[in-house]
């Protein structure tokens, strides 16, 4: 929302200056983005006038121009483009070291093809005053010679810019934001009555509404013999001034009501209306050609105003183009009309369009203002365009329903723990329009028509605190009790938070992709379901919630892939769903490697580079599961991954077959065509859900681990099993012969070939014991191997290899 300066002073009665202004719309609750002061930033640029315009000897279009900048200083010599420099011709001049806004550049002393120019002749676009850069500025022969520009353009009118909250639907226009500033004491509000406009004869159009749901009030009038030809100055300005553009006097007034009162109304040219308006919904492929210039195919869903040729306009949103005022308008109707908010929200989203109107409907506007806003703009229409008014026709509520709220005095204190006296209670509700009565201790307070938000006590005291001022509520501190501090992190908050640290440790770079894929992507992973179908997609490839994360990542590295950054690692931690149950909404932590994009680094390099291949992925998922607190020792790695997987170059990770943690591995090639990507690709994906939380029991502290004094010993054993067995088998087999006594165990070799059957392969191990009460003897070093090779003989059928 948009307003200047000058234009909020005629609701307010007010000489704050404007940096105060801002604060407190901060402080009340409209937050102040931006204020655009076009005095104070373009206070350098000057009034000059340009002596002589040679051309330049080194380039047709150029022109060397002798400047008079003014106030007694020497001309300057400045290289110029605009074809119409030219000598005589006062323009604005920019010297060196002055900020050019529309260019976002410092001028500085150049030279233009051999030629030192010495400032710069402007456009109106390089001052950001509008779009126009066809020539430098042209100003009237009488304009002063060296004065700002700024000041003799009058351009010292600051325009703020504030971000509503959607409640606040009254202060989409000036009146209502005067109305606060009023309340929290920045002056005095302005607030003439509207005087009715007599009508001179009957309106000749009838209005029929056919759902009052959709339409709960329509006023109307006509007003003939207008002239509608330019705004006048005031108008133009105060439209310009935030960024909107004059059109004509009719439509100027609609926008201007829009803005200065958040009423938008529509103008329909009566001459160009065949018969009597019905408001009513539209009928499945119905069309509209807009004011924006595009047709809209329009459903049943939708509301309109129709006449005898069909649909004129598309209701609280926007007018048709057929019915427009133009400058042969004679005869006008003015619509002032109530809208259902969520029949304008539905339909706006459903055809794209976003407008003014649209804006201030769909969050409420207020009902009592409908026929007084009519009135309003009537005689704004017969000040600027002249002409004759009818009677109006009302149809249906043209007030709001009467709300009134019980309110205990000690409800400010209870809930904002500050004291306010009842007079001020009652100046501050008075001045925003509320109305109380009572003395207490509960009084009744009357809840004015445009505050469509205000529906209990609590935002009573809302409405308050943020008058008198948010910063006087007391730093209250919460009480600690006697219970232990809860965890302020769920469970499933703080593996997310560990898995995503693990993954960026090893190199990886954080993605976030869409929730939605497209439906055979989902299909691919799984996923597919009717009930995981969006009704409304925004786009035809993301019409299924997602499956796994997979997908998504797939695509961000194939677009790296196609802009030349072929080696990425990228991880995404996120939610899946597998169904429409709240359990079937999971957290999964994934992962994309390709090129040389290993775990070893990122890229080539001379000393040695890597590609990703299946491990690196293993090491990935390992590394989640690790971090987040699995069972590492009970974990088992199946052979072969999920579908969507590799079958030779993948594997599952679980805990016993009926908890599958994840999956690893290369993408099968299969999957890579239809995900449209170029492989090979390194995946794994960790459902954080499924692992099994760390077990909580009461247990007795114990001493920390100290590094034993005794040396380690290790032991190498070779064994000859089938070839289904897995060395994981062996590993395991090895480590429960003592726990405490055998600190590690790994495969280092894996043989098959000659010297050993086919159906046979060798797998050795090393056993590293680690005493920590005397040193071994080899006595009971044999002892213990002799255990390894019967354990490992009785879990796989494992004999010793020779």
């Amino acid at each position: 929302m948009k307003f200047s300066l000058s234009w909020l002073k005629e609701h307010l009665d007010t000489d704050e200056p404007v940096e105060k202004l801002a604060d407190k719309l901060t402080m009340i609750g409209l937050e102040v983005e931006k204020i655009d002061d076009k005095a104070k930033a373009l206070a350098p640029f000057t009034i000059a006038r340009v002596i002589s315009a040679e051309q330049h000897p080194n380039a047709d279009r150029l022109r060397v121009c002798m400047v008079d900048p003014g106030n007694g200083s020497a001309p300057v010599q400045v290289v110029c483009g605009a074809p119409n420099a030219r000598a005589g011709l006062i323009s604005v001049f920019s010297a060196p070291g002055t900020f050019i806004p529309g260019k976002n550049i410092t001028l500085g002393v150049g030279t233009i093809r051999g030629v030192e120019s010495r400032g710069m002749l402007c456009s109106e676009a390089e001052l950001q005053l509008s779009e126009n850069h066809d020539g430098i500025m042209e100003l009237p022969a009488d304009a002063p010679v060296g004065a700002p520009y700024a000041q003799w353009a009058a351009l010292g009118d600051p325009v703020f810019e504030i971000n509503l909250t959607p409640n606040r639907q009254d202060c989409a226009g000036v009146h209502g934001i005067a109305r606060d500033l009023s309340a929290a004491d920045m002056g005095k509000f302005r607030d003439p009555g509207i005087k009715p406009v007599k009508g001179e004869f009957p309106c000749p159009v009838n209005v029929t509404v056919e759902d009052a749901s959709l339409c709960p009030g329509f006023a109307v009038r006509l007003v003939r013999g207008v002239k509608n030809g330019a705004s006048p100055e005031w108008l133009q300005r105060r439209l310009s001034s935030i960024g909107l553009r004059p059109i004509n006097a009719l439509v100027d007034i609609t926008n201007f009501m829009t803005y200065d009162r958040a009423r938008p109304l529509h103008v329909f040219d009566a001459g160009k209306v065949s018969g009597n308006l019905t408001v009513r919904r539209a009928r499945d492929g119905e069309t509209l050609l807009a004011l924006d210039g595009r047709t809209y195919t329009l459903d049943a869903g939708m509301c309109v105003i129709a006449d005898d040729h069909g649909v004129e306009s598309l209701a609280g949103i926007m007018g048709g183009e057929a019915s427009g005022c133009d400058a042969n308008t004679t005869d006008v109707l003015i619509e002032s009309a109530l809208w259902n908010e969520i029949n304008i929200a539905h339909t706006g989203r459903k055809l794209g369009i976003n407008s003014d109107a649209r804006y201030r409907f769909e969050r409420g506007v207020d009902p009592a203002f409908m026929v007084p806003g009519l009135e309003l703009a009537t005689r704004l229409v017969m000040e600027i365009c002249g002409g004759s008014p009818s009677e109006n026709v009302v149809v249906g509520k043209s007030f709001g329903d009467d709300r009134v709220i019980e309110f205990p005095l000690t409800e400010v204190k209870r809930l904002a723990g500050i004291d306010v006296p009842m007079v001020e209670m009652r100046r501050i509700l008075s001045h925003l329009g509320f109305m109380m009565a009572g003395s207490g201790p509960v009084v009744k307070v009357a809840i004015p028509s445009w505050r469509t938000d205000v529906h209990g006590k609590a935002d009573i005291v809302e409405e308050i605190v943020r008058i008198v001022g948010v910063d006087k509520v007391p730093m209250t501190p919460f009480g600690r009790g006697e219970e232990p501090r809860k965890p302020v992190l769920t469970q499933i908050q703080l593996r997310t938070r560990l898995a995503k640290r693990a993954l960026a440790a090893r190199g990886m770079v954080e993605a976030v992709t869409w929730s939605f894929i497209s439906r055979p992507a989902a299909e691919l992973f799984g996923g597919g379901a009717s009930e995981l179908a969006l009704a409304n997609p925004i786009a035809s490839d993301l019409s299924d919630m997602r499956p796994s994360l997979l997908p998504g990542l797939v695509a961000a590295v194939q677009a790296n892939g196609n802009r030349g950054f072929l080696d990425a690692a990228l991880f995404e931690v996120g939610q899946i769903f597998k169904g429409d149950r709240p359990e079937d909404q999971l957290t999964a932590a994934s992962g994309v490697r390709h090129g040389f994009a290993s775990s070893q680094g990122l890229g080539r390099h001379w000393s040695g580079s890597k590609t990703a291949d299946a491990l690196d992925a293993k090491a990935d998922a390992l590394a989640v599961l690790a971090a987040v607190g699995a069972p590492i020792q009970a974990l088992q790695i199946a052979p072969s991954g999920a579908s969507w997987l590799h079958p030779g170059r993948s594997g599952t990770i679980q805990i016993g077959p009926q908890n599958v943690l994840g999956y690893f591995g290369e993408l099968h090639p299969r999957t890579l065509e239809q995900l449209g990507a170029d492989g090979p690709l390194m995946a794994f994906e960790v459902i954080l859900e499924r692992i099994p939380a760390a077990r909580q029991k009461p247990t007795r502290a114990k001493p920390v681990l100290e590094l034993s004094a005794f040396q380690p010993v290790s032991r190498d054993f070779a064994f000859i099993v089938d070839r289904n067995v897995k060395a994981g088998d062996i590993v395991r087999a090895a480590q429960g012969i003592d726990k405490k006594l055998i600190a590690d165990v790994t495969v280092f070799d894996v043989y098959e070939g000659k010297g050993i059957d086919d159906n046979k392969k060798s797998i050795a191990i090393a056993v590293t014991m680690q005493p920590r009460e005397r040193t071994m003897t080899d006595q009971e070093i044999d002892a213990v191997a002799a255990r390894i090779v019967a354990e490992v003989t009785k879990k796989t059928g494992g004999v010793l290899r020779g």
